[in-house]
């Protein structure tokens, strides 16, 4: 039987997704100054949820306060209170309208904690981010106590998702957060069992899946978010990637999501180095380059390793170009991210025919070397690019919890200094 968007996809642990299509997670920046879940949340994944997709994925759900991926998220780290567990389930009733699952990403920001969260991040080792700007301090290393309580936060925070009504977790372990610096041998310098063979640096990944699984049981879909590279020379490679994925199939996961890069590569939204070094950036496939997806290539080969049920996003534009990656059988469920900031309904609209594509705005997205002059710094034009970018999508987030419509026609240069005022006003809220 062929398999195309429409079709459902039944999970290992015996839940069933309506359909091939799901919301990837994006960073939403809606939580109050204690990181708890709000009426944004609620008025954001309720119309999410009713535009069609079969699965929602949340944006980070951190599971350590202290090391937050940017102010505003939502944070689980330890007894919650009544408001607290109320607000999780009024969201998670949102985001489960309309027959869809909602899956939360637990998360540890690790070394890629901004400075104005906290400025000393932690790490595998005190190895910092090469990056313009001090947008990030200098990481402390995890002792291997704190590393065991890391991975009992991970536990806590997917059994709290449980039950409060999520109906799946993912375990965030790609972009150059923590999970991911510990498998990177470029970043993870450490000489105990936590670091050096791939063994090693996998050991918190795969303990944390255990710890995980034994807390929600064998019926709650599990996940895992893993990247298909780093894309920086010495980094985690695809070959560690696919040995990484065979060790999870034997996890018995229920899905694992592909994707690939960092902050300093991030190949995730289609954007290349943003170091002070772009010298060790790795160079793309040119057959990933020609592709509609990022990362189906790199797919390919992890598909070849395990039986588990792949989840690719990044890239995906057109119904024939999804239609024709699940045929294939490379992947099972097809991640659509930004293109839901731009037409929330777009998941129904392809599946129902009433659109061949999602919305086009990535041309619209790059400013071009003359908008700061001649001499100005390439890396500050990489910067407004990147974060201009990321900026731009993170306020039309802002917007929906607002309940406002998206707006397109937002210049990327008015969304970086707007992002900007927004995360600085965020970070002073949760200092008081």
């Amino acid at each position: 039987m062929t398999v195309d968007i429409g079709s459902p996809l039944a999970l290992p642990c015996g839940a069933t997704l309506k359909n091939r299509l799901a919301k990837g997670a994006m960073t939403e920046g809606l939580g109050d100054p204690l990181n708890r879940a709000t009426e944004g949340h609620v008025r954001l994944y309720k119309r999410w949820a009713e535009g069609g997709a079969g699965m929602l994925l949340t944006g980070n759900v951190q599971v350590d306060r202290r090391y937050l991926e940017r102010p505003g998220n939502v944070a689980i780290d330890g007894p919650q209170s009544n408001e607290a567990i109320a607000a999780l389930r009024a969201y998670a009733r949102a985001g489960t309208e309309n027959g869809t699952h909602l899956w939360m990403q637990i998360s540890h920001a690790g070394r890629q904690t901004p400075a104005s969260v906290n400025k000393e991040p932690v790490g595998p080792s005190d190895k910092a981010l090469e990056m313009p700007g001090s947008q990030f301090g200098k990481p402390r290393p995890l002792t291997g106590v704190e590393i065991e309580d890391v991975i009992r936060r991970f536990a806590h925070a997917a059994t709290i998702a449980r039950d409060t009504g999520f109906t799946g977790v993912q375990i965030h372990g790609a972009h150059g957060y923590l999970i991911s610096e510990f498998l990177s041998p470029d970043v993870n310098t450490r000489t105990d069992e936590w670091g050096g063979s791939l063994e090693n640096r996998a050991r918190l990944l795969l303990e944390t899946v255990r710890a995980v699984r034994r807390a929600v049981g064998d019926d709650f879909p599990v996940s895992v978010k893993l990247n298909s590279a780093d894309f920086q020379r010495g980094g985690f490679s695809h070959e560690d990637a696919i040995r990484v994925a065979a060790w999870l199939d034997a996890e018995k996961l229920d899905l694992l999501e592909i994707s690939g890069g960092t902050y300093e590569q991030p190949r995730l939204v289609g954007l290349d180095d943003m170091t002070l070094h772009p010298e060790k950036a790795e160079v793309r496939r040119e057959s990933t380059i020609a592709r509609e997806a990022y990362f189906l290539e790199y797919a390919k080969d992890i598909r070849a390793a395990v039986k588990m049920p792949l989840m690719v996003t990044g890239g995906f534009r057109t119904v024939a170009g999804m239609n024709a990656a699940l045929a294939s059988g490379t992947m099972d469920l097809v991640g659509i991210a930004r293109p839901l900031c731009v037409d929330p309904a777009i998941p129904g609209k392809l599946l129902s025919g009433a659109a061949a594509e999602t919305p086009a705005y990535e041309k619209t997205l790059r400013l071009g070397p003359g908008i700061l002059g001649p001499h100005s710094p390439i890396n500050m034009l990489k910067a407004l690019n990147g974060w201009g970018q990321q900026g731009w999508f993170c306020l039309q987030i802002l917007r929906m919890g607002e309940g406002k419509n998206p707006d397109p026609k937002m210049g990327v240069f008015t969304a970086f200094r707007n992002y900007a005022k927004n995360e600085a006003r965020a970070a002073a809220a949760m200092q008081r």
